[in-house]
Parts: C-alpha cells; structure tokens; sequence
C-alpha cells in the first residue's frame, strides 16, 4: 500500500487528538481567530446589533489582539447576506500599489527568496516584502466604514469603542503570543515601533506560569489607541483625509516609502456584483475579480464535470477528485491571474464568520498579508502596516506584475453558500491554504450533508499550487494511500504553529438555527453566541 512520504516531526505525539465542538443557538453567532474578539461582537448582537455591527466591532478588536494578522493598517473583503431579501453583496477593499511606486527600486538579486510567501524572484535588500517601501494604501477602516453606511444599525463610535480600550490595556502575553513575536523577532527589532510595542526589554515577552496572585503581562499600544479614538469619534474618513492622513504618509515617505496624501483620499471600498457558481443544489456567491473566488468557482466546476458522484461515505477516490479539481484551478490561476509559486510562509489574515439571530450573515476577510505585514509601526499613529507590494509579481509586465497604482491578487476567499433554507458564511487565513480548506469544508457539505461540527473535525488535505500535496496524518490508511497513488503526498501534522492548513471560521441558518464553528487545532480561534456573554 502506498504511503505519503512524511514531513511530520519525530518529537510530536501520534495519539494526540483536539476538538472544539460547534456553538448552536436561535441567537447570533461570532467566529473570530481570538476569543476576546469574537465575545466583543457576541455582545453588540446581544444589545440588539446586527450581524454587520457585530462584525465591524470584531474586525477592530481582533486588529489589536491579534496585531500580527490585521488591522486598521489592512486590507480586506467581505461577503453579506441579508436574511429577508436574501441578497448578495460584496465589499472590495483590497490592495493597490501607490502612485508613486518606482519598479526600477525592486530590483532582481537573483535566485528566489526564499523567505517570501509566493516564491517570487528575490528583490534586493527584501524591499518587497519588509520595511516602507511594500506599503500600500490601508483600506480596512474604509471597508467597516462603507458595510456601517450601508447596513449598520449601531452608532459607530460605540462599535469601534471596545478596541480602543483595547489598544489601551494592551494585548495579553500568553505562549501563542511569544511565539508568534518570537517568530518574527529578527525583523522586529530592526524598526523602532516594533522594537517598542512588541520587543520591551530586547526580546520577546515570556509568558509567565500561571500563579495565584501574579499579573498578567500586556503590551499596550497607546499610539493606536490614540488613532483608534479618532476614528471612533470622527468616522473612518479621519484616516485619509485631513492631519492624520498627512501623518501617516509623512512617516512612510520618511522610512524610505511611497505612500502620498493622494494614495490616502483616493482609498474608496466598493460595492462590486458577487461572482455566483451552481454546485449540485447549492450556490456558492464570492468576490469577483482579484481574489480566490473566480478560482474557488473554477475548482467546483471541475469537480462537477470530473469528479464523478460522491458515495455513500467521504472516502480516498472524492479526496483525489477534490485534489485534481483544485490542481486544476490552481493551474488556470498562475496561467490567468499570476500568483505563481511554491511557497507556504506564515500569513498574517484573519478571518470573521458572524449570523444574527434574524439569519443576517456575513464573511468577513482582513489582513496585512505576511506576518506583521511590513513589520513597521508608524511613529505618528502607531500603526502596524500592511506589506501588500509582496502580492505583486516583482518581474513587471506579467499578470500580476509590480506596477504604480495597480490592484493587487489577493489570496482571501470569504463566501456565502445558500440551499434552500440553509446558508453558510466561511473563510479562513493562511494565505493559499485559505482557497483549499474553503473548497473542502464547503463541498463536504454539499456532497455529504456535514454540519459545520462534522466538517470542521473531518481531516482534510492541502492542495495550494505547489508541488505536492499536504496530506492530514489523521486521515484514514485507505484514504492516504489513495492520495499518494494518484498525487504527490506528504505527511502533515494539524499542529498550531507552523499550521499546514488554514484556520478556518464559519456560520451557519439552517431554518431558525444558527450555527459556528473555528479550527479545532488554532488555540485562539472561537466560536461565541450571545447566549454566552
């Protein structure tokens, strides 16, 4: 019998196993990657929000706890869907390079960088990726700001509110947190503003054993709650017009960056038509253009036509249908779209999954691409940046490649699916695994009728381009030598760090029930009712 060949760590315990059951409730249901988060937004639905209001509250709460995924200095896309009407509508507020960008300043130094989440060409000195110089415009603030406009039933400040308190406390130093800080301590201590939030006495905070008595270590972040509280009392547009507009684009012009007053007034999200895919009775509805919609949709086509028909139980031949589908959409983005690659790099995304209890629901996607984005704290604002220069292409002329004012491809994929009366909102971070994981969960469900408690426990495989495939070491000895007869497999562990899959968030209405799961191996990552807060 075949087996996939291993990349699993000789250390790690073969007989662990993780749950984290799915939440259920006639009331609302938040799902964020940190469950301080996700209990701000469970409480705005139980004050009588909605499922936008929720969301806008979580977004801005998880950019300070968990500041290496996202935040107000990011980008994004969301997928909403109202209950009553059962409408679709799609916010775009993704990358895009700055007008003054210069090619000629991302010059080749040969061989490929080996550090980069894409696999791109190596630029010289990083630029590309670390530092002032990939910074793009930030338009989260700007996609929360046009979602309240239209469909916010809470006053803003009061959703924004709980992140300024937030930033002011400071972010709690637990094991996760060291890590992650730890991970990118080289970097961190290079800029001043990082050096200081993240790297207080010359390294990275220890978390302390818990004892009675003993305080908790935080980081607080005064600069971003002083910017927070602005955009709190003064509305998003304080960010792109007016003195702090200037601030910010002063601080990245004076580290070595591009960004201008004119990149920042010309932030605008935008209402764009989803991209709507039939897959057997289901409709999958995503962003349109540069992101991992068109791409999600193209790998259901080919499952439909190629695939044959699922049998009675979720076996070996529908893993390998599933790889072939994604290989095959893969392939018709890197040939179409760019993003061509092998790399599978820590990202910084974090995703929002929010139902209320009326069936409102929407999937939310923010981030600031790799791990602490740009790995730069604006001194001004206090702001951690974006890196969205790395979704280019250095080599200019592709089609995705470095140009002055140019959308970038993003990896994010939020959705909505719809059945009769059941409807899911889904995405997940982790960069190229994010398209994968979507893909999986969501026909798991449409093949086999899954919950989202089924689905997410079900072990899955990565399929993000490259030249394997990432096999879950949980699946059964059937179902791998399967894959590794029909593919190229490797063994992978579902630890939390590296993760090999994404962490995925999700929400489910089926009739008046509402339903929300998270990945079982992310230790942050929850689901919470406004029953629970």
């Amino acid at each position: 019998m075949l087996k996939p060949k291993s990349a699993l760590s000789p250390h790690l315990s073969l007989k662990r196993t993780v749950t984290k059951p799915s939440v259920r409730s006639k009331g609302g249901i938040v799902v964020t990657q940190n469950r301080v988060a996700s209990e701000v937004g469970a409480r705005v639905l139980k004050e009588g929000g909605n499922a936008i209001d929720a969301m806008i509250a979580a977004a801005f709460a998880v950019g300070v706890v968990e500041p290496w995924m996202s935040g107000i200095g990011g980008v994004g896309g969301l997928v909403y869907r109202e209950a009553k009407t059962g409408k679709v509508t799609c916010l775009d507020f993704g990358a895009r390079a700055p007008r003054g960008l210069k090619v000629e300043d991302f010059p080749l130094a040969g061989g490929v960088d080996e550090g980069n989440l894409f696999g791109w060409p190596a630029v010289k000195g990083g630029v590309n990726t670390v530092g002032a110089k990939a910074v793009v415009a930030p338009t989260e603030p700007a996609g929360m700001a046009l979602a309240h406009k239209m469909f916010g039933s809470k006053r803003w400040s009061d959703l924004v509110a709980p992140a300024v308190k937030l930033a002011d406390e400071g972010i709690t130093v637990d094991w996760s947190t060291m890590l992650v800080i730890a991970s990118a301590f080289s970097d961190l201590a290079k800029d001043p503003g990082t050096r200081e939030r993240f790297l207080r006495h010359g390294a990275p905070p220890i978390a302390p054993a818990p004892q009675a008595g003993m305080a908790q270590v935080r980081l607080p972040a005064p600069g971003l709650a002083k910017t927070l509280s602005a955009i709190a009392s003064d509305g998003a547009e304080v960010l792109y017009k007016g003195a702090l507009a200037r601030a910010i684009a002063d601080d990245v012009q004076s580290m070595g960056g591009y960004l201008s007053t004119e990149d920042m007034a010309a932030v605008k999200a935008v209402e764009r038509t989803p991209l709507t895919h039939k897959y057997r009775d289901h409709t999958l509805h995503v962003l349109p253009e540069l992101s991992g919609g068109p791409t999600l949709c193209l790998a259901f086509e080919h499952l439909a036509k190629h695939g044959g028909k699922p049998g009675k139980e979720l076996d070996g031949p529908r893993f390998v249908a599933y790889a072939k589908a994604l290989e095959f959409a893969w392939e018709d983005r890197f040939r179409r779209m760019g993003d061509a690659g092998e790399r599978s790099m820590p990202t910084s995304t974090t995703h929002i999954s929010v139902v209320d209890r009326d069936g409102n629901m929407v999937a939310l996607t923010q981030t600031l691409l790799s791990l602490f984005g740009s790995r730069i704290i604006l001194p001004t604002s206090g702001i951690l940046m974006n890196n969205g220069i790395n979704w280019f292409d250095p080599r200019p002329g592709g089609p995705n490649g470095l140009a002055p004012d140019r959308r970038g491809l993003a990896n994010y994929v939020p959705t909505v699916m719809t059945s009769g009366e059941q409807s899911i909102a889904i995405g997940g971070c982790g960069g190229r695994r994010i398209l994968p994981a979507v893909f999986q969960l969501l026909a798991m469900m449409a093949d086999y009728g899954f919950d989202l408690d089924r689905a997410f426990h079900q072990p899955r495989v990565d399929v993000s381009g490259g030249s394997g495939v990432s096999v879950d070491r949980r699946l059964p000895a059937a179902t791998k030598a399967a894959l590794a007869a029909a593919l190229d497999t490797v063994a992978a562990e579902p630890v939390p760090y590296p993760m090999p899959f994404t962490i995925a968030g999700a929400v489910r209405r089926k009739g008046t029930d509402n339903e929300g799961a998270t990945e079982p191996e992310q230790p942050t990552s929850e689901a919470v009712s406004e029953d629970e807060v």
